[in-house]
Formats: structure tokens, sequence, C-alpha cells
């Protein structure tokens, strides 16, 4: 009668009014706390430049924080990787089995004589625990768990940088502190880390933590991320390393195809715990 067809006259009744869609979007985002661009258009079936336009509406409002080719919560109203928001004994009652296996797993790669860099984490910590005990070593952390363990071990050398203390993640950050990373020289260094994404890199939830984690990739020989399955696909706010970056990676047999398929792309060893 008007000239339309039915399926015209149900796509004009799905549309979204631009409000809609930027509820859509914050709504994904407090699921994902970052996604690629496309992702979102896909996810709403809008061309990529209608969700540009709404994404400067949401940075205008301060609410996200684009970055190349996606976009992030803002974690200054979201309170995405504060302090508050993440304990390390909480983390370390997460998959507890599944890091602890890991840790035994990356422990098993450290060689007599070497010098290691071991970061702060629920599951760097489970390494500090499987230390060689009879194997001469060097172990440079930051980390209270971390040290507590190495200082017990009559045959590592432990080096410690301190700072001022974050008790959420039980890490000390100084400048001080990085002044002292930057002078070691590790063999091998296990990196941990809050979300890892080929496309978007590999990620933490603190920026005191970026720069400590950025300071270690200089300081070590060998780079070895250490992370459980779920952080694969995870992007968090802030960026320190590009996956390529990386010599291996230690996680659980949660991984799927498509994590190995890139790791093999990038010329990664992947090791299962």
């Amino acid at each position: 009668m008007f000239g339309y067809s039915l399926s015209a006259i149900l796509s004009l009744v799905a549309i979204l009014t631009k409000e809609e869609r930027l509820d859509r979007i914050i709504d994904m985002l407090k699921r994902e706390n970052g996604l690629p661009i496309q992702t979102i258009a896909d996810h709403l079936s809008v061309s990529h430049m209608t969700v540009r336009r709404d994404l400067e509406t949401l940075v205008n409002r301060e609410l996200v924080r684009l970055i190349h080719g996606g976009v992030l919560l803002n974690p200054e109203v979201y309170a995405v990787g504060r302090d508050s928001t993440y304990s390390l004994i909480a983390a370390g009652s997460v998959n507890a089995q599944k890091k602890r296996a890991i840790g035994v797993k990356a422990a098993s790669l450290i060689e007599p004589e070497d010098t290691l860099i071991i970061d702060s984490g629920s599951t760097t910590e489970w390494i500090a625990r499987y230390l060689p005990e009879t194997m001469p070593l060097t172990v440079l952390s930051y980390a209270l768990n971390v040290v507590t363990e190495t200082a017990r071990r009559e045959n590592c050398r432990s080096v410690f940088a301190g700072g001022v203390l974050h008790e959420n993640l039980l890490m000390f950050e100084s400048p001080e502190g990085l002044d002292q990373i930057r002078r070691f020289r590790a063999t091998k260094a296990f990196v941990s880390a809050a979300g890892v994404s080929e496309e978007f890199g590999v990620t933490c939830a603190n920026a005191y933590e970026r720069e400590t984690k950025r300071t270690v990739m200089g300081s070590a020989a060998e780079r070895i991320l250490v992370v459980d399955s779920t952080k694969f696909g995870l992007i968090r706010p802030e960026y320190f390393a590009g996956l390529s970056e990386f010599q291996a990676v230690v996680t659980d047999d949660g991984v799927d195809t498509g994590v190995r398929r890139t790791m093999k792309k990038l010329g990664i060893r992947l090791v299962i715990g």
C-alpha cells in the first residue's frame, strides 16, 4: 500500500536510536572491558563510521577511551583495573589448580645459573614455590609473595626492587626500583598479564604495573608470558607489550585452537602446564 516490503518495515522497526546504541556499547564493554570497533559494528549491524561517531560521543562524555582500532571503558569512571577491584588473594583462589600446574611447568624451564625476573601475580607465585631446590639461581622480584618464597632458598640469591607497596597486588613500585630493574640483566623473565590479544597486545589492569612490566621486558634475554587460558581474548586498560615480544607462553590446556594457531603463526613456543 505504501510501497514498503514487509522486510523493509521490519528492518526499520529494528533500527536502534543513537542513545540505545550507546547503551548497548556500554553494556558490551562492561562484559568485555575492551573491544575492536568492527566487533561492535557487527554486533549492532551498523557501519564502522556509525560506531566511530557513537564512540566520539562516549569519549566526550568521558565514558570510554579509544585505542588503535578499539575502545576501552574509562577506568576512572567504571573503576576497571583500580586497586580496589582486584585482590591477589581472591585471584589466587580462581583456577588455582591450573595456576599451580602452570607454575610448575614454568619452573621446569629454569636452568642452572639462570638469572631470573619473576613478575607479581597469583600465577607467578607458583613459579617461586617450585624453583629447583638445589639449582644455583639469582632471582629479582618486586612482589612480596614471590620474595617470601625465594628468600628461604639456600641456593637462590634474591634481589629485591622495592618501593611503595600496592597491597592488592603485594607489589612494590618506585622510580628507584625501576632503575634497579633496568640495571639488572636476566636470562629469563616470567611475566604475568590480565589480558592477551593478538590484535591489541598484552595488557594489565594498573598504570603502575605497566611501567614495571615494560622495564622488565627490556632487561631479559628471554621473555616468557605466564597466564591461564581465561586471559586470552581479554583486553585490559594498560598496554605493555606486543604478543610477538615474547619467546614463549606458558598456559593451561584450556587454550583453544585459535590461540594455538596464533602462537604458531607468531613463532612463539606454546608450553602447556
